[in-house]
Protein backbone atom coordinates (compact mmCIF):
# COMPACT_ATOMS: atom_id res chain seq x y z
CA UNK A 1 0.00 0.00 0.00
CA UNK A 2 1.36 3.34 -0.91
CA UNK A 3 -0.21 6.80 -0.69
CA UNK A 4 1.19 9.38 -3.11
CA UNK A 5 1.37 12.97 -4.07
CA UNK A 6 2.00 14.33 -7.34
CA UNK A 7 1.30 13.26 -11.08
CA UNK A 8 1.70 9.98 -12.90
CA UNK A 9 2.06 11.59 -16.08
CA UNK A 10 -0.33 12.56 -18.57
CA UNK A 11 -3.73 14.13 -16.81
CA UNK A 12 -4.24 11.87 -13.95
CA UNK A 13 -2.53 11.96 -10.74
CA UNK A 14 -2.30 9.00 -8.67
CA UNK A 15 -3.08 9.39 -4.70
CA UNK A 16 -3.08 5.92 -3.44
CA UNK A 17 -2.44 2.26 -4.65
CA UNK A 18 -2.45 -1.23 -3.42
CA UNK A 19 -1.43 -4.20 -4.39
CA UNK A 20 -3.76 -6.43 -2.66
CA UNK A 21 -7.73 -7.06 -4.24
CA UNK A 22 -10.90 -5.65 -3.31
CA UNK A 23 -14.32 -5.91 -3.62
CA UNK A 24 -17.23 -3.73 -3.23
CA UNK A 25 -18.37 -4.72 -0.05
CA UNK A 26 -21.23 -2.23 0.93
CA UNK A 27 -23.01 0.72 -0.64
CA UNK A 28 -25.57 2.38 0.91
CA UNK A 29 -26.83 5.50 -0.68
CA UNK A 30 -29.52 6.27 2.22
CA UNK A 31 -25.88 6.99 4.11
CA UNK A 32 -23.72 8.07 1.16
CA UNK A 33 -21.14 5.55 1.99
CA UNK A 34 -19.45 2.86 -0.25
CA UNK A 35 -16.89 0.31 1.25
CA UNK A 36 -14.52 -1.62 -0.63
CA UNK A 37 -12.59 -4.42 0.92
CA UNK A 38 -9.58 -6.36 1.15
CA UNK A 39 -9.64 -9.39 2.54
CA UNK A 40 -7.15 -10.63 5.08
CA UNK A 41 -4.82 -13.20 3.46
CA UNK A 42 -1.73 -15.38 4.31
CA UNK A 43 0.34 -12.33 3.19
CA UNK A 44 -2.11 -9.87 5.06
CA UNK A 45 -3.25 -10.83 8.05
CA UNK A 46 -5.29 -7.76 8.48
CA UNK A 47 -8.28 -6.18 6.45
CA UNK A 48 -7.78 -2.42 4.03
CA UNK A 49 -11.02 -0.92 3.81
CA UNK A 50 -11.08 2.27 1.78
CA UNK A 51 -14.05 3.89 2.88
CA UNK A 52 -15.82 6.90 0.80
CA UNK A 53 -18.31 9.18 3.16
CA UNK A 54 -20.41 11.46 1.26
CA UNK A 55 -20.68 9.70 -1.75
CA UNK A 56 -22.93 11.57 -4.80
CA UNK A 57 -22.17 9.31 -7.46
CA UNK A 58 -20.31 5.63 -8.56
CA UNK A 59 -19.56 3.98 -11.60
CA UNK A 60 -17.87 0.54 -10.31
CA UNK A 61 -16.90 -3.13 -10.94
CA UNK A 62 -17.22 -5.59 -8.24
CA UNK A 63 -13.38 -6.27 -8.11
CA UNK A 64 -10.25 -4.33 -7.74
CA UNK A 65 -6.75 -6.31 -8.23
CA UNK A 66 -3.72 -3.91 -7.90
CA UNK A 67 -6.41 -0.78 -7.02
CA UNK A 68 -4.87 2.81 -7.88
CA UNK A 69 -7.08 5.87 -6.74
CA UNK A 70 -6.12 8.94 -9.12
CA UNK A 71 -7.26 12.38 -10.37
CA UNK A 72 -9.03 13.25 -13.57
CA UNK A 73 -8.35 16.14 -15.59
CA UNK A 74 -10.37 19.05 -15.58
CA UNK A 75 -12.79 18.10 -18.59
CA UNK A 76 -12.98 14.86 -16.98
CA UNK A 77 -14.02 16.16 -13.39
CA UNK A 78 -16.43 18.59 -14.98
CA UNK A 79 -18.32 16.03 -17.39
CA UNK A 80 -18.85 13.67 -13.99
CA UNK A 81 -20.20 16.64 -12.34
CA UNK A 82 -22.64 17.43 -14.70
CA UNK A 83 -23.76 13.71 -14.74
CA UNK A 84 -24.43 13.29 -10.72
CA UNK A 85 -26.17 16.97 -10.82
CA UNK A 86 -24.42 18.32 -8.18
CA UNK A 87 -24.90 22.26 -8.51
CA UNK A 88 -21.85 24.20 -9.36
CA UNK A 89 -21.55 26.11 -5.69
CA UNK A 90 -21.06 22.34 -4.10
CA UNK A 91 -18.53 21.00 -6.30
CA UNK A 92 -15.35 22.81 -4.62
CA UNK A 93 -15.96 20.43 -1.58
CA UNK A 94 -15.79 17.15 -3.61
CA UNK A 95 -13.55 14.52 -4.72
CA UNK A 96 -13.82 13.17 -8.01
CA UNK A 97 -11.64 9.95 -7.51
CA UNK A 98 -10.76 7.21 -10.70
CA UNK A 99 -9.89 3.73 -9.82
CA UNK A 100 -8.12 1.31 -11.65
CA UNK A 101 -6.82 -1.81 -11.62
CA UNK A 102 -5.88 -4.91 -13.64
CA UNK A 103 -9.21 -6.00 -12.84
CA UNK A 104 -11.30 -2.85 -14.19
CA UNK A 105 -12.04 0.79 -13.94
CA UNK A 106 -14.42 3.37 -12.61
CA UNK A 107 -15.15 6.35 -10.39
CA UNK A 108 -16.44 8.09 -7.30
CA UNK A 109 -17.67 11.66 -6.10
CA UNK A 110 -17.35 12.05 -2.44
CA UNK A 111 -16.53 14.27 0.59
CA UNK A 112 -14.05 12.09 1.45
CA UNK A 113 -11.99 8.63 1.49
CA UNK A 114 -10.05 6.59 3.99
CA UNK A 115 -8.23 3.91 4.37
CA UNK A 116 -8.76 1.57 7.13
CA UNK A 117 -5.86 -1.12 8.43
CA UNK A 118 -7.41 -3.99 10.89
CA UNK A 119 -9.35 -6.83 11.64
CA UNK A 120 -8.20 -10.30 11.26
CA UNK A 121 -12.04 -11.08 10.51
CA UNK A 122 -12.93 -10.55 6.85
CA UNK A 123 -16.77 -9.57 8.30
CA UNK A 124 -16.07 -7.08 10.29
CA UNK A 125 -14.82 -6.45 13.44
CA UNK A 126 -13.36 -10.09 15.70
CA UNK A 127 -14.74 -7.45 18.79
CA UNK A 128 -16.08 -4.16 19.83
CA UNK A 129 -12.33 -3.30 20.91
CA UNK A 130 -10.60 -4.19 17.68
CA UNK A 131 -8.69 -1.63 17.36
CA UNK A 132 -8.36 0.28 13.11
CA UNK A 133 -5.83 2.52 12.11
CA UNK A 134 -6.01 4.87 9.51
CA UNK A 135 -3.33 4.65 7.43
CA UNK A 136 -4.45 7.27 4.63
CA UNK A 137 -7.13 10.05 4.71
CA UNK A 138 -8.33 12.57 1.86
CA UNK A 139 -11.03 15.23 2.03
CA UNK A 140 -12.91 17.18 -0.67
Amino acid sequence: MTARSGTTGGDASALFASERSFRVWRYGSGHSQLLLRAAPDSAHPLRLDLLFEGVDAVQLVTRYEALELHTFDEEETGRIFELSGVPARWRSDRLVLGLRSRSGAGYVQCLKVSALLGGTNVLGPDDPSESVDVVWSLRG
